[in-house]
């Protein structure tokens, strides 16, 4: 009588056991992506101005045009206001990371001077156009004009709110996780519109006076 010998086969289902993932991302990579979301949806806002910029820039309805309005040298004056202040905004953000709390707040300061620079000189420019019989209401042309930078204005003096609110908070609270976050995400806001602004200065200044 030969003898039969059983082997054992180990069951199947622990052949997947490893591993399938490492769990959600960190709560600010989380942030800030959800956070460029918003701005890709802001930037579709400003992409339907422009557009309309575009198509009106030349319906003056016979009043004043480009060449007649703008001044060149003040917005020149806006836009170094505007960029230093993303710069001063940068090294703010590095205080930040560095827990230096009065650096931060120094820098910050810096860049809300500078962000209420730009905004006094917009506003300004705007109260001029319409001492000159230059208002939205005047023409179509005039119409795109103030609504596409007065927009981005608009997003400027939201923004220069969100700086002291963060500057308060850190402040109050310090550089807590929940803080850093903010910070992350204002900083991606201010530096979102100096692309804005580079795109307005090129594209309704320059190329309206020299084109």
């Amino acid at each position: 009588m030969s003898a039969t010998t059983a082997t054992h086969h180990p069951a199947s289902h622990n052949i997947a056991e490893a591993p399938t993932g490492q769990g959600p991302a960190p709560k600010r990579i989380v942030t800030g992506y959800g956070f460029w979301i918003f701005l890709l949806s802001d930037f579709i806002i400003f992409a339907s101005l422009f557009a309309t910029w575009g198509v009106l820039v030349h319906a003056t309805a016979g009043g004043p045009t480009t060449h007649d309005l703008f001044d060149l040298k003040t917005v020149a004056v806006e836009t170094a206001a505007l960029l230093f202040s993303s710069y001063a905004c940068g090294l703010a953000g590095i205080a930040a990371q560095r827990e230096q709390a009065a650096a931060f707040q120094l820098w910050m300061l810096a860049t809300a001077a500078l962000g209420a620079v730009f905004l006094g000189l917009e506003i300004h420019e705007f109260l001029d156009l319409v001492a000159k019989g230059a208002g939205p209401q005047r023409s179509a042309f005039l119409s795109a004009f103030f609504t596409l930078v007065g927009c981005h204005g608009l997003h400027v003096s939201l923004g220069l709110l969100w700086l002291f609110t963060m500057m308060a908070q850190v402040f109050a609270k310090g550089f807590r996780a929940d803080i850093q976050r903010r910070l992350l995400c204002f900083a991606l806001f201010w530096h979102a519109l100096d692309i804005i602004w580079v795109g307005i200065f090129t594209a309704v200044y320059l190329f309206g006076v020299y084109l």
